[in-house]
């Protein structure tokens, strides 16, 4: 069974004051929250059943879905240690609760169409992250960068890829087979248990996983568009992409 995971426990710092008592994932842009654009994206591809890690002002995150999508089936998990801890974190409490299950993995606070997911659903492979090429010239330090083969199997995902030797950039949506989810579980076991890894990107395991023998591969989602929100900019510049495109 495929279950969703969304992500949605930080603080979001970088764009304070909008996020001094709101957590970003209930920004919003044009009249709609990120949350609820990424749950709309969700239906529309008929998954109704969903994870969701909060920390930050959990209780307004618990609020908006239990007012807003009463219909959907979403177990919270709330990561207390939201403020000292990084995204492999959160994955992984959630992973906790996904044992004999695939998943679509997202980050909370990602503007996409719902396009993207239906092109991960429909790939030829069991494992599969979304990669944009669009701004690949213009890749820089903060971008999650991947290197592949002529096969599109993952070699490389971090921000630290060379970008001349990158394909384009990872936008944070993932979806993985029963037997990867088990084995992202394993790899994100030991090294936040066994190694206090607790400030890791997740992308950090996704690179173990591929070394220990997991394919994962990439589609283009160009022209499909998407933006990541961490800044005041990327706000303004979401509310520029959705009056181009029927989300």
């Amino acid at each position: 069974m495929l279950k969703a995971v969304i992500l949605a426990a930080g603080v979001a710092s970088r764009l304070r004051p909008l996020t001094n008592n709101t957590p970003k994932c209930l920004l919003k842009v044009k009249g709609k929250t990120l949350l609820g654009m990424t749950l709309d994206n969700l239906q529309e591809n008929g998954l109704l059943d969903l994870i969701l890690v909060t920390g930050f002002e959990a209780g307004q995150i618990r609020e908006f879905i239990q007012k807003n999508y009463p219909h959907l089936h979403v177990e919270f998990i709330h990561n207390q240690d939201f403020a000292i801890t990084n995204n492999s974190y959160s994955l992984w409490l959630a992973m906790q609760k996904l044992k004999g299950h695939s998943m679509l993995l997202l980050d909370s606070d990602i503007v996409f169409e719902p396009i993207i997911i239906r092109k991960l659903l429909e790939s030829n492979h069991e494992n599969v992250l979304a990669l944009s090429t669009t701004y690949k010239n213009l890749l820089g330090p903060e971008e999650i960068k991947v290197r592949m083969d002529t096969q599109n199997r993952i070699l490389e995902i971090s921000k630290e890829v060379n970008p001349i030797l990158a394909a384009g950039e990872s936008i944070g949506i993932e979806l993985f087979g029963q037997v990867a989810t088990d084995h992202l579980y394993k790899v994100l076991e030991k090294r936040i248990v066994g190694e206090k890894r607790v400030q890791e990107f997740y992308e950090a395991s996704f690179e173990v996983m591929i070394k220990e023998g997991t394919d994962i591969y990439a589609v283009d989602i160009s022209p499909a568009r998407c933006i990541e929100i961490d800044t005041s900019d990327d706000l303004k510049n979401a509310e520029k992409m959705l009056n181009m495109t029927v989300l």
